[in-house]
């Protein structure tokens, strides 16, 4: 996926569907509310037993609240607004995968080795206080292996995009404005970290865009409820 469709996967994604007996409901909820399940399968000629699948996800999502001994009630809010509270309280951990990295004194071929193998677009570079000092790209690794150098003897340290230069991301961070800086920066992966008690940042995870498509893919599926 590039940046471009992640862009536009991010908007798209911000439409809930629902089935046209979930829009009856709202409507009666909206029209009549606060209202008793029991009195909207009523008016839907319909038995409790039937409804309660659709009214258990209406509330789940959002657009219904009930209270017990009361009944239904429409909370006001769209389907966009009820996801974009729910994408809101994603945090990186949710999605964050296994960081590859490699020592600095490894050698370009190494690393060009390693990406092939774990397939993956990006390779953090850590020292030997296991501390993040810098970011392979393939970008990087391809511009490294035109021309006549040796790659054995090439140590990454030369082509990495190094610390300060890196952007990073936490645990706690919301997962979207992850997303937004993959876009803005125009990169594949953010390394998560962790600071040490020395100041530096130990690598615990990534954040790739293809996280970023399986939070597109378990919102559409309502896995997020």
């Amino acid at each position: 996926m590039g940046l471009r469709s992640l862009k536009d996967s991010l908007k798209a994604v911000m439409t809930i569907e629902l089935t046209g007996r979930q829009e009856q409901i709202l409507n009666i909820v909206k029209d009549n509310g606060p209202i008793t399940g029991e009195k909207i399968a009523d008016q839907l000629s319909l038995t409790r037993a039937t409804l309660r699948p659709d009214l258990s996800i209406l509330t789940m999502a959002g657009f219904l609240d009930a209270r017990p001994r009361v009944g239904y009630f429409y909370t006001g809010k769209t389907g966009t607004e009820l996801l974009t509270d729910k994408v809101k309280k994603i945090t990186v951990q949710d999605y964050q995968s296994i960081p590859v990295v490699v020592d600095e004194s490894s050698s370009v071929y190494d690393a060009i080795c390693t990406m092939f193998l774990e397939d993956v677009g990006t390779l953090f570079v850590v020292d030997k206080q296991a501390a993040l000092v810098g970011v392979l790209s393939r970008k990087d690794l391809l511009r490294a292996s035109i021309g006549k150098q040796d790659l054995e003897a090439m140590p990454v340290s030369i082509i990495m995009t190094r610390m300060p230069n890196i952007t990073i991301c936490q645990k706690d961070d919301l997962i979207i404005e992850v997303a937004n800086k993959l876009i803005e920066k125009q990169i594949d992966a953010l390394p998560v970290v962790k600071k040490k008690a020395d100041g530096n940042f130990e690598v615990t995870g990534r954040v790739t865009k293809t996280n970023i498509t399986k939070v597109l893919v378990d919102l559409s599926n309502n896995q997020l409820l």
